[in-house]
């Protein structure tokens, strides 16, 4: 049984640090290691310089998991999502997961439901709808 004072993700309450921290959806890490990737072998003056090992495999993981995938679409996510006044670990799962429906939403986002927050199923569902339409015309 838990405490009141233990942490509980299902009603906000990961600790101050959580709170307070920037949560990055797959589709931003990508961009960011693509960039630092960039960066690396242009520094290096060779297209063919190896990158460290746990870069690349970090980068193909956030690829294979991102949701979308031009730059454009990502800064749209974050800003469609921040709309909804999303806690930022609530807009990463929601960016990077995009569920298809409210239930499945406020399943995988427990701390939706929170009653007082302003996120009934009609404002869900047109989140939803909006990340939606930007995927549609990525």
């Amino acid at each position: 049984m838990l405490r009141s004072d233990e942490e509980d993700a299902s009603e906000l309450k990961i600790g101050d640090d959580f709170l307070k921290a920037k949560c990055l959806m797959n589709s931003e890490v990508a961009i960011l290691l693509e960039h630092r990737c960039d960066q690396m072998k242009h520094m290096s003056g060779d297209s063919t310089t190896q990158l460290p090992q746990v870069l690349e495999k970090s980068l193909q993981y956030v690829k294979r998991f991102s949701r979308f995938t031009n730059q454009g679409s990502v800064k749209q996510v974050r800003e469609v999502l921040s709309r909804y006044q999303l806690a930022e670990f609530e807009l990463a799962v929601i960016g990077n997961l995009c569920p298809e429906n409210v239930e499945e939403a406020m399943s995988l986002v427990p701390s939706l439901k929170t009653k007082g927050r302003g996120h009934d199923e009609e404002a869900i569902e047109r989140l939803l709808n909006d990340l939606l339409m930007i995927k549609k015309f990525e």
